[in-house]
């Protein structure tokens, strides 16, 4: 147990290039430690997400980097979502007792359903792990955070992916930002085209 808790404080104040260091060095293990390690971050959110990522996307390159930083990152979230919907049942109604604004935000996020929970993924210094326990203790589909899920963090991992990737040349390669804010864009109003044809379906 100690040395669990010693290892969470180390990995919480590395620095790029030694998370980098720490990632190859389970080389043997193939991409699951990169994978593993995005995961984690979802039930420990002191974890340097960022740094992950980047790291991933220079040891990986850029292409398999952002694809295990996006599944590590989307099944944790998963995992915590079904995790406070089938836990959490009577949660929310505490809460709403004990903090009655807390109504309005659960309301919130059910009415606006996809788009806010696809531009708070899309950032990633937002609290994620607190908004996905909020969209698994509301009334929130499931089909629609996984949709907000799968392409906020998509966006966001592809940015920081693409920014960091040798990151040295960012300067003159300023189409990296362009090519990152168009990707939230796109993301958006294809996420929104999505959600409207699963609620006509529905």
């Amino acid at each position: 147990m100690d040395d669990w808790r010693n290892w969470l404080e180390y990995i919480k104040h590395l620095d790029l290039d030694s998370i980098q260091w720490t990632l190859e060095s389970y080389s043997q293990w193939g991409p699951f430690p990169g994978i593993l390690l995005p995961m984690v971050e979802s039930f420990l959110p002191f974890l340097p997400l960022i740094l992950i990522i980047a790291a991933n996307a220079n040891i990986y390159g850029l292409g398999f980097g952002f694809l295990f930083s996006w599944i590590g990152v989307t099944a944790g979230a998963i995992t915590v979502f079904w995790i406070s919907r089938k836990l959490g049942r009577n949660v929310k109604g505490r809460l709403e007792r004990r903090f009655p604004k807390s109504e309005r935000f659960f309301n919130w996020v059910e009415r606006k359903g996809f788009t806010p929970l696809f531009l708070l993924a899309c950032f990633p210094f937002t609290p994620s792990v607190i908004i996905t326990v909020v969209s698994g203790l509301s009334k929130v589909p499931f089909h629609t955070f996984l949709l907000a899920t799968l392409l906020g963090k998509a966006v966001m991992i592809f940015c920081i992916s693409l920014i960091s990737f040798d990151i040295g040349n960012l300067v003159d390669e300023p189409w990296r930002i362009f090519v990152s804010i168009t990707a939230v864009l796109v993301m958006w109003f294809g996420g929104k085209r999505l959600e409207s044809r699963y609620q006509v379906n529905g």
